[in-house]
């Protein structure tokens, strides 16, 4: 099983982001993607919180939220509240990177655009294709713009990471994002296997400062037991796409394999690799990740029966109830945004590994769930994705605030 959901309908040229900063327009009209004043956008493109829970809102009796690692295992966070929009009417968005200013950088996967993103704020980033749009994207099927990841140094070297489905595979590429403009792009990793699904496509930098890239079989199902494809892996590289000396496979950027479609990256507190993967027809999964760890795809799905060679998931859902995409860990869960299962999963996480009972919320509240993110305030951000394949809602797709309560 896919992406899972119903036909995408037709959207009209108001409801697309070009809205906020017309594309006939130089690219010049629109503020910089950096720290200068955003430019003004309409409220049908963007709206800022309406309650203090929302992203920026002041709260008169407590400063930001503590997000330090004793916070954190004091229970600073905790069960989803009721969504603020952040900002609406994006077109199929698919993953989503928080900048220091606290903003986001959310890619669209059939523009094959960048936009910035916050509270009250909109507006395009130039990249270096026809129009400001990113130069080599394809879109077909689920391929498209995906993922995206900003350096942990970024604040010296501008450093922003896209993964994106060109014209002869999947690909890593890095750019410089100055003055408004991603530029410089640096191909860092080629050569992932494409399809119209089953593309992967998640991008996360780990504690170790590496970069890792969740790719999907692309429909060649034996290429996921083959350490040397880069179909069905979780991929460790550097930041300049070199192999690092520790990986489990030698010279090879593999980090696990026997994945079908992985599409959530996250790490705990205790540095535990935590990802989320689209299962066939019975079960999606939840996989704490070891390094040269096997899951097992396609010989199993679910907990299966691998007599000791696979690992085993820590979790599993029917495929009706999740198709997991990204996912946010805290010292204490995991939040799994479910696209056919139109639903945040929260799974409490213990440090000795074993997680609780999945927990699911805002069924019917949202519909499809594309990617969360731990927000700048310490809620969780969330695109949704009922543009494609979905039933959109007035203001459709959405970037929404979810307080912890």
């Amino acid at each position: 099983m896919t992406d899972r959901s119903r036909p995408r309908p037709a959207r009209t040229a108001a409801a697309l982001p070009g809205a906020a900063c017309a594309l006939a327009l130089a690219l010049s009209a629109c503020s910089p993607a950096g720290t200068g004043s955003p430019a003004p956008v309409p409220s049908s493109t963007a709206s800022g919180p309406t309650s203090s829970a929302g992203p920026g809102a002041e709260t008169p009796t407590s400063g930001p939220r503590d997000l330090s690692p004793a916070a954190l295992r004091d229970g600073a966070f905790g069960v989803p509240g009721d969504p603020v929009d952040v900002t609406t009417q994006l077109d199929v968005p698919w993953g989503m990177a928080l900048l220091p200013d606290g903003s986001a950088l959310v890619t669209l996967r059939d523009e094959a655009r960048v936009v910035q993103a916050g509270p009250g704020r909109l507006q395009q980033v130039a990249a270096d294709g026809d129009d400001g749009r990113v130069q080599g994207v394809v879109p077909g099927g689920e391929g498209g713009l995906l993922g995206v990841a900003v350096s942990p140094g970024f604040s010296d070297d501008g450093h922003v990471f896209l993964y994106f489905t060109a014209r002869t595979d999947n690909r890593v590429v890095r750019y410089t994002l100055t003055d408004g403009r991603l530029g410089e792009a640096t191909p860092i990793l080629t050569g992932i296997p494409k399809n119209s699904t089953h593309n992967g496509g998640r991008l996360a930098f780990g504690p170790d400062g590496d970069l890792y890239v969740a790719t999907g079989d692309a429909q060649d199902r034996p290429s996921a037991q083959d350490p040397n494809s880069l179909g069905g892996k979780i991929l460790r590289v550097t930041a300049t796409g070199e192999i690092p000396a520790d990986n489990p496979f030698p010279n090879s950027p593999t980090y696990s394999l026997g994945h079908r479609n992985p599409q959530g990256l996250g790490w705990d507190s205790t540095g535990r690799l935590i990802a989320a993967e689209f299962g066939q027809d019975r079960f999606d999964e939840l996989n704490v990740i070891r390094p040269g760890g096997n899951y097992g795809w396609p010989e199993v799905e679910g907990a299966g029966d691998g007599g000791g060679r696979f690992v085993a998931p820590v979790q599993t859902w029917p495929t009706s109830e999740a198709s997991p995409s990204g996912i946010a860990v805290t010292s204490d869960a995991v939040y799994v945004a479910g696209l056919r299962g139109e639903r945040l999963w929260r799974v409490p996480l213990t440090p000795e590994g074993p997680t609780g009972s999945p927990e699911p919320y805002l069924e019917g509240t949202l519909g499809r769930l594309r990617t969360v993110e731990l927000g700048p305030d310490g809620d969780l951000w969330l695109l949704t994705s009922n543009t494609f394949r979905g039933e959109p809602r007035g203001g459709d797709d959405r970037l929404v605030s979810v307080p912890l309560n």
